[in-house]
């Protein structure tokens, strides 16, 4: 498996991942992929040769010294979860953030432990919540986040 950029040509794939891991809640359309790497997002695609096994973006904003990331969405095709794609492309947006000094955010549904796990395994921790955040289920979410690294033993000693 290698991560790299997210191809444009792949976006059909995602679509049809998201419409598998997402029926009930407005899975991502082609436009919104398309806008995500228009828009200059960290995409990266978990490919075996030609084939996308996953994908996951975060969105960096904020003034040059003073980011922010989001991560926007992480998907692996059913067929291909419990091999640690998932993780992978989690870890390479995360050190993407801390190249950038910055803390990353996020929303997860309240009942996906296995994304909640996954997330507080690498240093995130629950902010609140979101009701009836993901739609048309009205399923609600945790916010969660995480400093960057470094940034948190910083400011312990």
């Amino acid at each position: 498996m290698e991560l790299k950029p997210l191809r444009r040509g792949d976006i059909r794939r995602c679509v049809e991942i998201e419409k598998i891991l997402f029926p009930g809640d407005s899975p991502w359309s082609a436009y919104a992929f398309r806008s995500e790497l228009d828009s200059g997002a960290y995409y990266l695609g978990a490919y075996e040769g030609q084939e996308l096994l996953g994908y996951a973006g975060l969105a960096v904003v904020g003034p040059r010294g003073d980011y922010e990331t989001s991560l926007h969405t992480i998907g692996v095709a059913p067929e291909h979860q419990g091999k640690g794609i998932g993780k992978a492309l989690l870890e390479a947006l995360l050190a993407k953030a801390d190249e950038l000094r910055a803390p990353v955010l996020l929303e997860v549904r309240t009942d996906n432990e296995v994304a909640i796990t996954m997330y507080e395994k690498h240093g995130f921790t629950k902010l609140g919540v979101r009701k009836r955040y993901y739609q048309p289920s009205g399923a609600d979410a945790y916010t969660m986040v995480r400093p960057p690294l470094g940034v948190a033993a910083e400011e312990a000693g």
